[in-house]
């Protein structure tokens, strides 16, 4: 790790929920490229705390990383951060993930994704940032049919509360795009996997699990599309969208293709692989990787989940040249050899 410590000049990031899966690649990646990187998690136990402080010992191994363990719905915890700090970019990825534990305990989605965001954007009001990105999901696309998804559908019929929590974001953080003039960017996620992957989405729980020789839970009968998109492209996309800094429309004209709002300086930009890939290919491809064959337990649709998701990442492309690009076989292939090190199986 690099013990050198970024120029004072350095640009400065804030990451929230930077010990998790999608904060840690990119805070890595942000490092690696001179950034100086605050971050902020408070380690919640949703899944396997260990996990989230093994993520974070390696960060603290960088000269250029300082992290603080609290939560960001706290009242006044990031309009300090802000102060102290005085971010030139914010990102923003902390949150309380997951479809089905939204049924369960709606209220840490509440407090977590909503109240979380909201502090988030008083902090950014009283100190404004030159960019703030914050993470959204394709889950807002909600009962969307038409594929691939683009960011200008309408997006009105979320099938999950923590889906209605993301999209209540974005029209929160658009309202103070346009009030206090905020350039935003709001990025949403497709199925994100890859090594440090969080074990409560599928690939982790179907490695484990038949490396276990236990039987895996299909859902729909297998039934179900989505597009998987490498952990690496990902962060690659959100660090090239640093430079695409939305301007509002002086005009409110907005160029076909685009969702810049006409009156704020707010977009919504997919991250996606472009690719839309049945399940039973992306087991097929876990198989290949581990060498097992899975023992499959089939069952019904879940509440809240939607068959498909497929993206259509020309806009990302147009604004940054970059497209993710990762195959399915090579990606499971790299989590598979990340779990087997780290687990010693």
């Amino acid at each position: 790790m690099d013990k050198t410590p970024p120029a004072a000049s350095s640009p400065c990031v804030l990451v929230t929920g930077s010990s998790g899966f999608i904060g840690f690649h990119l805070c890595q990646h942000l490092l690696q490229q001179g950034f100086r990187v605050i971050g902020i998690d408070n380690l919640s136990d949703y899944y396997d705390v260990s996990l989230k402080q093994r993520r974070q010992a390696m960060l603290l191994q960088h000269a250029g990383f300082q992290v603080v363990n609290e939560s960001i719905e706290t009242p006044g915890v990031m309009l300090q951060l802000f102060a102290d700090h005085q971010p030139d970019y914010v990102v923003h990825l902390a949150a309380q993930a997951g479809v089905r534990y939204s049924i369960e305990n709606p209220r840490s989605y509440l407090e977590s994704n909503l109240i979380g965001t909201f502090e988030i954007l008083e902090a950014a009001r009283a100190h404004p940032p030159k960019h703030m990105l914050l993470a959204s999901t394709s889950s807002a696309f909600g009962a969307n049919t038409e594929m691939p998804y683009q960011e200008t559908q309408k997006a009105d019929h979320q099938m999950s509360f923590y889906a209605a929590t993301k999209k209540s974001t974005e029209n929160m953080a658009h309202s103070y795009a346009h009030l206090f003039d905020l350039p935003v960017t709001m990025f949403r996620f497709f199925t994100v996997y890859g090594p440090w992957g969080r074990p409560d989405m599928a690939l982790f729980k179907f490695t484990k699990a038949m490396l276990a020789d236990e039987p895996i839970d299909i859902y729909n009968h297998g039934d179900m599309k989505r597009d998987f998109t490498y952990v690496t492209d990902l962060v690659a996309a959100i660090r090239l969208l640093f430079d695409a800094v939305p301007e509002r429309p002086a005009d409110g004209q907005v160029p076909d293709g685009d969702s810049l709002s006409p009156v704020a300086p707010h977009r919504v930009v997919n991250i996606g692989n472009s690719k839309s890939v049945q399940l039973t290919d992306f087991i097929a491809a876990i198989e290949a990787a581990t060498g097992l064959t899975a023992k499959r337990n089939l069952m019904p649709m879940q509440p809240g989940d939607v068959p498909a998701t497929w993206a259509d990442a020309d806009l990302l492309q147009s604004l940054t040249g970059y497209c993710p690009k990762t195959e399915v076989s090579e990606g499971v292939q790299a989590f598979v050899d990340w779990y087997r090190a780290y687990y010693q199986v």
